[in-house]
């Protein structure tokens, strides 16, 4: 069975446009989309507090609503983070 490609040369799974909404911060206008624990299967590293998210942890998703220079789309910037870090971001 051949080998799967490393999960950093494949392209990022598109999320759904249609459940995000925008937010304004001091840096920009972010688009964000919750993530149910249900639907965390994987563990992420939320950059608000440098700590893991675990599976089945509910959070969000960011992504900038316009790519940053050097960047093809927005939506390959895309973070999880937890609920509470993106809330205390200002």
């Amino acid at each position: 069975m051949p080998k799967r490609p490393s999960k950093h040369l494949r392209p990022p799974r598109p999320l759904s446009s249609s459940f995000a909404s925008a937010v304004d911060k001091s840096d920009g206008r972010w688009m964000t989309q919750t993530m149910p624990g249900q639907a965390a299967t994987k563990q992420y590293h939320c950059p608000g507090c440098d700590r893991p998210i675990a599976v089945g942890t509910p959070h969000v998703v960011v992504w900038p609503q316009v790519p940053t220079v050097g960047s093809s789309r927005a939506v390959d910037e895309r973070r999880h983070w937890h609920n509470s870090c993106w809330n205390r971001r200002r």
